[in-house]
């Protein structure tokens, strides 16, 4: 027993010893993940981004060849520190301040030295390389921008921040990262997979070579290409339409939700943010809190809707039967609805749902909702009915779109009325002015083009997206699903014939397109400001919310200009000129789109600095 006794031990701490050495040598790879092992250098091979087309398969963004040097501080030696400052045309305190900022991130990791070289200077100092222990170049892609349109849609890229290499693995310092637009929606899609190749260094620090002959080693994979919703043609055509203008013009396919347009104004070219200069330029369209081009008002701007919400106002009144279609009010110009209190309007006579949409007729619609929140037993039910009518619609509530979060808007309730009548006193008569589009309803273009695609529909809407096709995969199911409103499909039928109306009758049938029957509806809303304290009222903003064809929609738009002053003055002319450049490809109406390309509002937002006077309800 004891002749086999030992022998078993021997032989078994044998076997533990060749088991634990296996493991160790060959399954465990742990040890090889901590790039600050001196003996293994980890080399990152970065991908290009993914391509981004247009609906008709144009390439919008695709990718250029960038340098970056890297530092690794504990790796420097004998740095002569005048020659890489005169070949990279820094100055030594420059170079000082990188090397420091460097060894905070790690003084054992490479990080950004400096960024983005072209290619004479990568090559310039490519050929010395090997006289800077401890400096490295990375090759990376920025973006190469094949229009100068649509920055508001793609965003950008940029370096990670601190907190985002923190809280994010995949990321190290140097990498970048999609800011806004469609680069920040679809980062994980675009920025592909890093490849990451491992070296070996002997006790000197010098390479000898792969690590395990590279068995750990992996390539980088590309990104994947995406394609838009968005039209690259009528989206530079909007852009142009918004000369010397501030505002937003929102397109949206209504049979699919598909964005085809989002103008915002005044906007700038993306390729500014690319480059060196990229930091330099940011901060000034920052602080641009004139213009604000970096503030997208297409999906940012919370304006009152103004006469467009009419149409909301009528499709209520029938569905909860406060109205049908025959139900007349008699206009004087106006009517009043408490006592001295006196909704204008420029109609006259007898008036129906009908002629009430296409003139525009605030006694009406002023009417319909006063009928419309008294139908029930208080204020505040009737309001609650009314709001969640509303809400059906996509309305005060994010509408789910795939870009970076907009604004809600705001549809109040009656728990908002109470908050702010809290004595109670408040009736139908107190927020009459919803009836029109102003008092305290709030919406943004985006919202607006999407109620006018729900009309369109006779009343269901898809979520807006902007995205159309993801190279070897699918788009989120939630942008291929219906949602219904609460009105019934056959309250819808009235409202358009009298949209319908608006180009042939109404208040846009000066900007009727030969061969194109186009539903639209103009409207004006009050716009007031704080100068120097004061509230102050400005010139009015333009608004015009649209489809077409009639009966076969295939696009809905949302115009907004401000202080543009009436509907169909700005916004209207832009609406029919936009819906005939998408149906028709070229535009018969001259006489508008000469206007709209060389006039713009430039002196009217002088404004409020130049002291001179706003035109108010003219």
């Amino acid at each position: 027993m004891r002749k086999i006794l030992l022998p078993a031990l021997i032989i078994a701490a044998a076997l533990l010893i060749a088991a634990r050495l296996f493991y160790l040598q060959i399954l465990d790879d742990s040890y090889i993940q901590k790039s600050e092992n001196n003996a293994i250098k980890v080399k990152y091979e970065y991908p290009e981004r993914g391509y981004i087309y247009d609906r008709n398969g144009e390439l919008l963004v695709a990718n250029q060849p960038s340098y970056d040097i890297m530092v690794t501080p504990n790796e420097m030696k004998n740095t002569d520190t005048l020659e890489i400052c005169s070949l990279l045309g820094i100055t030594k305190e420059d170079f000082i301040r990188k090397v420091e900022k460097a060894k905070v991130y790690s003084p054992r990791l490479p990080s950004i030295f400096l960024p983005q070289l072209n290619k004479k200077e990568f090559a310039a100092f490519q050929e010395k390389i090997r006289r800077f222990k401890g400096f490295d170049i990375v090759k990376r892609s920025l973006r190469d921008y094949q229009v100068d349109v649509a920055a508001n849609v793609f965003g950008y890229i940029q370096q990670v921040n601190y907190s985002t290499i923190q809280n994010n693995p995949y990321y190290k310092s140097g990498d970048l990262i999609g800011k806004q637009g469609v680069e920040e929606v679809y980062e994980d899609i675009l920025r592909g997979v890093k490849g990451v190749k491992r070296i070996q260094r002997d006790r000197f620090g010098r390479e000898i070579g792969p690590f395990k002959d590279g068995i750990y080693d992996t390539i980088a994979v590309k990104g994947k290409d995406i394609t838009l919703t968005l039209d690259a043609e009528l989206q530079k055509y909007g852009e142009s339409l918004m000369f010397e203008k501030r505002g937003g013009i929102v397109a949206i396919e209504p049979k699919t939700g598909e964005i085809l347009a989002l103008v915002t104004a005044p906007s700038y070219d993306p390729s500014i943010l690319v480059g060196r200069k990229r930091s330099e330029n940011y901060t000034k369209l920052y602080n641009d809190t004139i213009s604000l081009p970096l503030f997208d008002r297409g999906l940012l701007a919370e304006y009152p809707p103004g006469s467009p919400f009419k149409i909301l106002t009528g499709l209520v009144g029938l569905q909860t039967g406060a109205i049908d279609e025959n139900t007349t009010f008699v206009c004087h110009h106006g009517f009043f609805y408490g006592r001295g209190a006196f909704m204008k309007c420029h109609d006259s006579g007898p008036v129906k749902l009908h002629n009430g949409i296409y003139n525009s007729c605030n006694t009406y619609f002023g009417s319909t909702y006063k009928q419309t929140i008294d139908k029930f037993a208080s204020p505040k039910e009737g309001v609650d009915v009314w709001s969640n009518h509303l809400k059906s619609f996509g309305l005060g509530n994010f509408l789910g779109y795939d870009l970076p979060p907009g604004r809600k808007g705001l549809i109040p309730n009656g728990d908002y009325y109470d908050h702010w009548y809290p004595n109670g006193g408040w009736r139908s008569s107190t927020i009459i002015s919803n009836a029109i589009g102003q008092g305290e309803v709030k919406m943004t273009p985006i919202q607006l083009a999407n109620m006018m695609a729900a009309v369109a529909n006779e009343g269901y809407y898809y979520t807006p997206h902007i995205i159309k096709k993801i190279q070897g995969d699918k788009i989120d199911e939630k942008f291929t699903t219906k949602h219904y409103t609460t009105i019934d499909k056959e309250h819808f039928k009235p409202v358009i014939d009298g949209l319908f109306d608006v180009y042939n009758l109404g208040t846009a049938r000066g900007l009727r397109v030969e061969g194109i029957e186009i539903c639209g509806k103009t409207g004006t809303a009050e716009n007031f400001t704080k100068i120097n304290g004061k509230r102050t009222q400005l010139t009015d903003h333009s608004i015009f919310v649209a489809f077409a064809p009639k009966n076969d929609p295939k696009i809905a738009i949302a115009v907004f200009v401000e202080n543009g002053y009436w509907g169909a003055r700005w916004a209207g002319p832009i609406a029919s000129l936009m819906i005939e450049k998408y149906l028709k490809g070229e535009i018969t109406r001259k006489d508008l789109e000469t206007k709209m390309l060389t006039q713009g509002l430039k002196a009217e937002y002088e404004k409020p600095y130049s002291g001179k006077p706003f035109s108010i309800n003219k």
